[in-house]
C-alpha cells in the first residue's frame, strides 16, 4: 500500500487496484476479458456491417437491432481497455475527470440500452397486436427519433449524478478497489455527506428500472392475450417465436444486473473481488451474446450473415 501514498500534487487522481485478493491471477482474468471482447466487437460489428450493406433488413426491428448492437460495442469498450491496462501494464493511475466521465459514459450507455429494449418490446408489441398499422406506427424515421429520445433520456438522468459526485471533496486514500469507475465504487471514496447523491442514485435507479421493466411487463402482457385470441396452434407458434430472442436478450441484460445489485447492497458476507467480477460480466456478456442470440434466432438475419461469410 505504500507505493499509493498520495501527494499534494495527486488531488485530482485515483487509483483503480483490478480485483484485489486476485492480484496475482490479473493475467489468467485478463484473458476472458479480451476474448469477450473481442467476440463482442466480431459479433456486433458483423451485425451492423451486414443490416448497413442488405436493403431487405433496413426496416424497424433491424434498426433496432443496430441500436442495441452500437450500445453492446460502447459499453465494454469504456471498461476493458482501462482493464487490461492494469491487468498487463500495472497502469492504475487514471485521473479524477477521467474516473467520473469513464462512469458517466458507462451509465448512460446501460440507460440507452434499457431504452432500446423498451422500445423493441413495443416493436413486438405492434407487430403483433396492430399488424396492419405496424408500417405507420413504426417507421424507420420514427426508429430513429425514439433511439433519440433515449439517447437524451439517458444523458439527462445521468449527468446530474456526475456534477453531483464533481462537487464532493475525496479522501485522502483514492484507491477504488476495482476495475472501473462505475458509481458504486466512486462513491466509496468520497469523504463528504452524500446523502443528496444517494438518494438520487437510488430514485434514478427505482424510476429507470421501474418504467422500463413495467412497460416491458405491460407489452408482453398485452401480446400474451392477444396470442391467446388466436385459434391457430401454427399462429400462436409464430407469434410467440418473434418473441422469444427479445426475451431472451431481456433476461441476459436484466438478470446479471439484477444480481449483480443485490449482492453489492445485501451481500456483506460475499468477498469483494465477486462483487467485482459480477459487475464485470454484467457489462460484457450481454454484449457479446446479443448479436449470437439474434444471429441464431432470426432467421433472416442469419441467412444473411451465412451469405456474406460463405461469399468470404
Amino acid at each position: 500500500m505504500a507505493a499509493f501514498n498520495f501527494t499534494n500534487s495527486d488531488a485530482s487522481t485515483f487509483i483503480l487496484s483490478g480485483i484485489p485478493g486476485l492480484e496475482a491471477a490479473h493475467i489468467w482474468i485478463s484473458i476472458p476479458f479480451f476474448t469477450f471482447y473481442i467476440v463482442s466487437l466480431l459479433g456486433n460489428f458483423t451485425l451492423l456491417s451486414v443490416v448497413g450493406k442488405e436493403q431487405t433488413l433496413q426496416k424497424p426491428m433491424y434498426l433496432l437491432l443496430c441500436i442495441l448492437a452500437l450500445t453492446d460495442i460502447a459499453t465494454p469498450t469504456f471498461v476493458v481497455p482501462k482493464a487490461l491496462g492494469i491487468f498487463w501494464f500495472d497502469l492504475k493511475v487514471i485521473t479524477l475527470a477521467g474516473c467520473l466521465t469513464q462512469m458517466f459514459f458507462l451509465h448512460t450507455v446501460s440507460v440507452m440500452h434499457s431504452a432500446t429494449l423498451v422500445t423493441m418490446a413495443f416493436d413486438r408489441y405492434v407487430a403483433i397486436c396492430n399488424p396492419l398499422r405496424y408500417a405507420t406506427i413504426l417507421s424507420n424515421t420514427q426508429i430513429a427519433k425514439l433511439g433519440l429520445a433515449g439517447l437524451i433520456r439517458a444523458v439527462l438522468f445521468i449527468l446530474p449524478l456526475r456534477l453531483l459526485l464533481s462537487q464532493q471533496p475525496f479522501c485522502a486514500n483514492r484507491i477504488i478497489p476495482h476495475t472501473q469507475c462505475e458509481y458504486l465504487a466512486v462513491e466509496k471514496v468520497v469523504c463528504g455527506d452524500l446523502t443528496v447523491t444517494r438518494i438520487y442514485g437510488w430514485v434514478l435507479m427505482f424510476v429507470i428500472n421501474g418504467f422500463d421493466l413495467t412497460f416491458i411487463a405491460l407489452s408482453y402482457g398485452l401480446i400474451i392475450r392477444a396470442v391467446l385470441r388466436i385459434s391457430s396452434n401454427k399462429a400462436h407458434q409464430k407469434a410467440l417465436n418473434t418473441c422469444t430472442t427479445h426475451i431472451c436478450v431481456m433476461l441476459t441484460y436484466y438478470t446479471p444486473g439484477l444480481f449483480s445489485n443485490l449482492t453489492h447492497h445485501f451481500g456483506q458476507g460475499i468477498p469483494p473481488y465477486v462483487h467485482i467480477i459480477l459487475a464485470d460480466l454484467y457489462l460484457l456478456i450481454p454484449p457479446m451474446l446479443n448479436p449470437i442470440i439474434y444471429g441464431v434466432k432470426t432467421k433472416e438475419l442469419r441467412d444473411k450473415i451465412g451469405k456474406y461469410t460463405c461469399r468470404r
